[in-house]
């Protein structure tokens, strides 16, 4: 899911590794940045920008990246993980073409 958003960093020119991509990986697991965007902005960047000179375009990618998609306030108890249905329809909008959400809803 966050695929797309690591290769819109690397076409921004952000030096951005694989390695840093998978410790931000590691950092959402261990349920680093809970559910507000602003913890999952922060935590993102500083796992993926290294020098203060690509700030402004990491936070242009990010701001197109996740316009218009907020993280659960609070997560209900007992669910470790929880991906909002809100933001993952937002997502399949912006990426899938019209034939693959197509074939998406017919499994």
């Amino acid at each position: 899911m966050l695929t797309g958003f690591f290769l819109e960093l690397k076409a921004a020119r952000v030096p951005v590794s694989v390695k840093e991509y998978l410790m931000l990986m590691e950092a959402m697991d261990k349920g680093l940045a809970a559910y507000r965007i602003d913890d999952f902005y922060y935590l993102s960047r500083a796992a993926l920008v290294k020098d203060e000179r690509h700030l402004d375009r990491f936070d242009r990618v990010f701001a197109k990246s996740f316009e218009g998609i907020e993280f659960l306030a609070d997560a209900p108890e007992g669910i470790e993980t929880a991906i909002p249905a809100e933001w993952l329809r937002r997502l399949t909008e912006k990426y899938l073409t019209e034939e693959e959400k197509a074939e998406i809803e017919s499994l």
